[in-house]
C-alpha cells in the first residue's frame, strides 16, 4: 500500500479523552474512530491489526477441531429469562424494544445462544464432544467506559463453548482451550500469565483468566515467587490468622466519645487495629429492584472486605447490593452508624469473616453513639448467618498454598476460560440421551477472547516514547519504506522495486512516496510501529539502502539486495 493513497491522518498532540498509552497511540496513528463514549470505529491499519489477531485465533481454534459460526447480536429476551439471567446480569446487559414491544438485547456473551442451538439439534451421546465458537461484535452498557478499547461499550469477542456429555469431558475441552489460549498471547506478542478468577456473571464452577502484565491494567493480581499461585485479588483465598489460645474475658462497655474509624477507636483505646472489628453496612435488592433487606458484613480491622466474595457468599448479582443509608438500616436492625457491632442486632443477614471466629477479646462497636465494647468472642457474644471468607488477600500476606509472602500486580484480561458445568443445560433444558437412551445433561464449557482488548494490551506492553513497536505478527504491516524525496527518479525506482519485491514475497508493506519532509516521514514510521524500516535515500544511487528494526536503536547500511533478503527473512521467521 502507497502511503500517497491510503487514508491515514496521524496527529501530533496528545488527544484530550485519551489517558493510558494504548488509547493515546491508537487516536494519534488514526487507528481508531471516537463515535460516542465507549463506542469506537476502526480505520484501515487498526482493522488490519484485528483481522491479524482474529487469524490467530482461528488458525488455534480450527486446530483443535472447534467449528466457527456466526450469530446475530440481536438476541431474545426469552433465552435470557430460560437462564435466569435476564434480571442478574444487570444493567450492563443492553436491552432494546423492537416495534411490536417485545424485549431484545445486544448480546454482552452468548450462553443462552449456543445453549439453544445443542438443546435443538444434538440428541445423541454420539454427536458430543463438540466446540462451536464465533468471533463477532458484543455491547455492554459500561456506566464508565473508559481508557480506550479496554473498557468501552461495543468490542469484538471470541466467544466459544464446549459440550461434553461429562465433568471428564470437560475437563479434556477446558485443557485445551487453556492450550490453545496460551498459543494464541504468545503468537500475539504479549507476556501474560493464567490466573484464577471469579467466574462472575457468566457462573459456573471454575475459571481461569489470562492476564497481559501492566501498570495500567484493571485486574489486580495476587500471586506466588515460590509457588505456582495466581489469582485475581477478586478470587484469591486468605489464610486466617492462627487461633487465640487466650481465655476469654468479660465483655466491657467503654466510652469512646468521637471515634467512628478503625483508626480512631485503636488509637483511643492504645490498641492495634487487629484488635478490632470491623461493620460494614449494605441494603440488597430484588428482581424489580425493590429493597430486599439488609446485610452486615464483619472483617477483623485491619482488613478489606472483598465485595466478589461477599456476593459470593450471599448468592446474589454483584449489582443488587449497595452501601446501606446508616439512618434507614439502623432503624431496623438496631445498628448505629461509627459505631455498629454484631451483638444485639437484628433483622439482618450477619456475615462474619472466618479469620474473626478463631479470634480472642476483640474490639467492636456497642450498636450505642460514642461507645464500643471490649473482649467481643464469636461463639459466646455473637453468631453468624453467614461465615466464610470476605477479606481480600494483601500484598505481604501468607500464599494460601505455600505460606510464601504474595505480591501484587496489574493486568488487562485478555481471555478467560469457565467450566460451566449444568449451569444453563439445566436451567434451558439442553440434554442428549446415552448409551441406555436416557437423558442426560450436556456438560459445559465457555471461553472467551477480547480481540479488540488484545490489540490495546500488545501497544500497552509494546511501546516507547516515540510510538508504537508491533510484534510481527500483529503488525498492521511488515515493512515501511521512507521514500526521502520521491521527485528524485533514481530514488523512487529503487523505492518501487524494493516495494515490487516484497510484495511478491508476500510481505505486507507500506512505500511512504508522501510528498513530505524526512523528518515527519521518520516520526510517522516510528509512531504507527511498523517492525521493519527501509530507507530509500541519496545511497539510492550506489545501490545501498538503510535498513533498521523499530524495536533496535541501531541501523545499517545494505545493498539493496541484501536489505531485501533480510526484511524477507525477519518477516518469515516471526510473523
Amino acid at each position: 500500500m502507497k502511503l500517497s493513497k491510503m487514508h491515514l491522518k496521524t496527529l501530533r498532540e496528545v488527544p484530550n479523552e485519551a489517558e493510558i498509552p494504548s488509547h493515546i497511540l491508537m487516536m494519534r496513528t488514526g487507528m481508531i474512530r471516537r463515535l460516542a463514549s465507549g463506542v469506537y470505529g476502526f480505520m484501515p491499519l487498526g482493522w488490519r491489526s484485528i483481522r491479524k489477531v482474529e487469524n490467530i485465533i482461528r488458525e488455534e481454534m480450527d486446530a483443535t477441531g472447534a467449528q466457527e459460526i456466526l450469530m446475530s447480536a440481536v438476541q431474545p429476551a426469552e433465552l435470557w429469562q430460560d437462564s435466569g439471567r435476564w434480571f442478574a446480569y444487570g444493567p450492563e446487559l443492553w436491552r432494546v424494544k423492537d416495534r411490536h414491544g417485545r424485549d431484545f438485547c445486544l448480546g454482552p456473551t452468548a450462553e443462552e445462544i449456543f445453549t439453544d442451538i445443542v438443546r435443538t439439534d444434538v440428541t445423541s451421546h454420539r454427536q458430543l464432544p463438540m466446540n462451536l465458537y464465533q468471533i463477532q461484535t458484543k455491547y455492554r452498557d459500561e456506566a464508565r467506559p473508559r481508557f480506550g478499547l479496554m473498557r468501552s461499550r461495543e468490542f469484538i469477542m471470541k466467544d466459544s463453548y464446549s459440550f461434553d456429555k461429562d465433568e471428564a469431558g470437560l475437563d479434556v475441552s477446558y485443557q485445551e482451550m487453556y492450550d490453545a489460549y496460551t498459543k494464541i498471547f504468545n503468537r500475539c506478542g504479549l507476556t501474560f500469565r493464567p490466573v484464577e478468577a471469579d467466574t462472575g456473571a457468566i457462573g459456573g464452577s471454575n475459571s481461569h483468566e489470562f492476564t497481559a502484565f501492566s501498570e495500567v491494567g484493571e485486574s489486580e493480581i495476587a500471586f506466588c515467587e515460590k509457588c505456582d499461585m495466581a489469582a485475581t485479588v477478586e478470587r484469591a483465598e486468605c489464610v486466617d490468622a492462627p487461633a487465640s489460645d487466650a481465655e476469654m474475658l468479660p465483655l466491657e462497655e467503654v466510652h469512646t466519645p468521637g471515634t467512628k474509624t478503625i483508626e480512631e477507636v485503636a488509637g483511643f483505646l492504645g490498641m492495634t487495629e487487629d484488635q478490632t472489628i470491623k461493620a460494614l453496612l449494605f441494603v440488597t435488592y430484588d428482581d424489580e429492584q425493590k429493597e430486599n433487606g439488609y446485610v452486615a458484613a464483619f472483617i477483623r480491622g485491619d482488613r478489606e472486605l472483598n465485595m466478589i466474595k461477599l456476593v459470593n457468599a450471599l448468592d446474589i448479582p454483584e449489582h443488587s447490593i449497595e452501601f446501606a443509608d446508616e439512618e434507614k438500616i439502623g432503624a431496623v436492625t438496631g445498628c448505629v452508624g461509627g459505631f455498629t457491632g454484631p451483638i444485639g442486632l437484628h433483622d439482618c443477614t450477619i456475615v462474619v469473616d472466618s479469620e474473626l471466629v478463631g479470634l480472642k477479646n476483640l474490639v467492636a462497636g456497642a450498636n450505642k453513639e460514642d461507645h464500643h465494647i471490649k473482649n467481643v468472642n464469636y461463639g459466646r457474644d455473637y453468631k453468624g448467618d453467614i461465615v466464610v471468607d470476605i477479606k481480600n488477600l494483601k500484598e505481604g500476606d501468607p500464599c494460601p498454598v505455600c505460606g510464601a509472602p504474595v505480591k501484587h500486580t496489574r493486568g488487562i484480561e485478555v481471555g478467560q476460560v469457565f467450566k460451566l458445568g449444568t449451569k444453563y443445560s439445566e436451567s434451558m433444558g439442553a440434554t442428549y440421551k446415552d448409551e441406555n437412551q436416557k437423558d442426560q445433561l450436556i456438560v459445559m464449557g465457555c471461553y472467551g477472547i477480547g480481540v479488540t482488548r488484545t490489540v490495546a494490551a500488545v501497544i500497552e506492553q509494546h511501546h516507547d516514547e516515540n510510538g508504537i513497536i508491533w510484534p510481527m505478527s500483529v503488525a498492521p504491516y511488515h515493512v515501511i519504506i521512507t521514500l526521502m524525496k520521491p521527485e528524485d527518479e533514481v530514488q523512487a525506482e529503487v523505492a518501487e522495486r524494493i516495494y515490487s519485491e516484497l510484495g511478491k514475497a508476500g510481505v505486507e508493506v507500506l512505500l511512504d512516496d508522501r510528498k513530505e519532509r524526512p523528518g515527519v516521514k521518520f516520526k510517522d514510521a516510528d509512531l504507527l510501529g511498523i517492525p521493519v524500516r527501509i530507507t530509500v535515500g541519496r545511497g539510492a544511487a550506489d545501490g545501498m539502502i538503510e535498513y533498521k528494526l523499530r524495536r533496535e536503536a541501531d541501523k545499517e547500511e545494505l545493498t539493496i539486495e541484501a536489505g531485501i533478503a533480510k526484511a524477507i527473512e525477519i518477516v518469515n521467521n516471526e510473523k
